[in-house]
C-alpha cells in the first residue's frame, strides 16, 4: 500500500471569498478536479496528500471554516456512482 495513490476527496465550507479562492487553487495545484463547487477529486499519494493538507490548514489557519480531505480506497472507488444532468443547451454545445 505504501506509496499508492488513493483517490482523495476535499471538501470545504469556508465564509470568507479569498480563503476559499486560495483552498481551490491549492487544490488544482495537486491537480484535484472540480467536482462541484467547494468539493475537489483526484488521486494522490500519502505525501502529497498530508502536503495537501498541511497548505490547506496554513490557509485556513484560525479563520472560520471546515476542511475535509478523505481519501477512498480503490475497491470503494470504483463503487462509486454519479448521475450528471446537464442542461439542454450545455449538453448540445451552446
Amino acid at each position: 500500500m505504501r506509496g499508492q495513490e488513493l483517490l482523495t476527496f476535499v471538501v470545504y465550507d469556508i465564509g470568507d471569498d479569498r480563503v476559499r479562492v486560495r483552498v481551490a487553487n491549492a487544490c488544482k495545484d495537486y491537480g484535484l478536479e472540480r467536482i462541484q463547487y467547494s468539493a475537489f477529486c483526484g488521486p494522490l499519494e500519502a505525501a502529497r496528500r498530508s502536503e495537501l493538507f498541511a497548505r490547506l490548514a496554513d490557509t485556513l489557519g484560525r479563520g472560520v471554516g471546515k476542511i475535509l480531505v478523505l481519501p477512498v480506497c480503490e475497491k470503494d472507488a470504483q463503487a462509486r456512482r454519479e448521475i450528471l444532468n446537464e442542461a439542454a443547451d450545455e449538453a448540445a454545445g451552446g
